[in-house]
């Protein structure tokens, strides 16, 4: 069924999700909302999409999932502001040809999103193979930041050092960055393994994530969005609270229920079950913000 012109409102009913709304505050913003440095805008997050993965049965429809999430995007009437991409954009490869071949491909379906600002981020699959030398020909810088109506975003790379760490350079970048900024700022982390240590066994950590959070304390207001582990996960460090998202390929088992770290197998009468994006909501002037995990689409 084609959907167009349709608000996001009627987009969610339609995409069957009903209450499946996990209200959170993106902490910070109310209080700037209240003395005018911040307004009203909400923006997509897509994980680990895995472009060149192959395995039906895991995921049969792997070539078209990626896809149907930016035919999803594109069907909402009122855009989002930007789009990010919280790694693992390809799968991984020995074959440095073939890894390029994948990225621009990922590139070329993203590239028909229907928002004028879209965002990337590398995953070990992209990255940790040629410490992201292929991933920056096609992405540009492993880490960055940027601001959006009064709030600012940290991007970090923890994926391209091998080791799983952010690496002395970036953490010193990092502290000097958070130095300009007003301990009151309103501030979003992405990354694509989690700063904490979710569950190690299974590479869902970052080896100095620590360092990180410890630098990220004094700031009252922030939160951190990240992927990597196929699965909406909440978890809260001291004040600074982090949310994982879903996969757009396949989702994982929680955090050591299962002998390893495998992917689910494909159910047949339940498709898509456990994959999906989100969207992160600022509503200013009521003060209330909300993450909303949308599912795969069949359109």
């Amino acid at each position: 069924m084609a959907v167009h012109n349709i608000n996001r409102r009627d987009f969610l009913k339609l995409a069957g999700i009903g209450g499946a709304v996990f209200a959170s505050g993106l902490s910070g913003w109310a209080q700037a909302a209240k003395h005018g440095g911040a307004d009203e805008f909400y923006f997509v997050q897509l994980s680990d999409t895995h472009w060149g993965f192959n395995g039906p049965k895991v995921n049969p429809e792997a070539a078209t999932t990626l896809k149907k999430a930016v035919a999803a995007v594109n069907s909402l009437e009122q855009k989002p502001d930007f789009v990010v991409f919280t790694g693992d954009l390809t799968h991984t490869t020995d074959d440095a040809k073939l890894r390029r071949a994948r990225m621009a491909e990922f590139r070329d379906i993203v590239g028909d999103l229907k928002v004028k600002d879209v965002r990337f981020m590398p995953g070990e699959h992209d990255a940790s193979l040629d410490r992201g030398e292929a991933y920056q020909e096609f992405f540009g810088k492993l880490y960055y930041s940027f601001d959006h109506k009064g709030v600012h975003f940290i991007a970090l790379d923890n994926v391209s050092d091998p080791g799983a760490s952010l690496g002395e350079t970036q953490l010193k970048w990092l502290a000097q960055h958070l130095k300009q900024l007003g301990r009151d700022e309103p501030i979003v982390v992405l990354t694509h393994r989690p700063l904490f240590d979710l569950y190690p066994q299974w590479d869902w950590a970052t080896r100095d994530g620590a360092a990180a959070i410890e630098l990220l304390m004094p700031h009252k207001n922030v939160t951190v969005f990240y992927g990597h582990i196929h699965q909406e996960h909440h978890h809260q460090t001291g004040h600074i609270v982090h949310h994982a998202a879903k996969s757009l390929i396949f989702p994982l088992p929680a955090p050591g229920s299962a002998p390893k770290r495998a992917p689910v197998p494909w159910d047949a009468a339940a498709p898509h079950k456990g994959m999906g994006f989100r969207s992160v909501e600022a509503d200013v002037k009521k003060a209330n913000y909300e993450i909303t995990e949308l599912p795969v689409s069949k359109i």
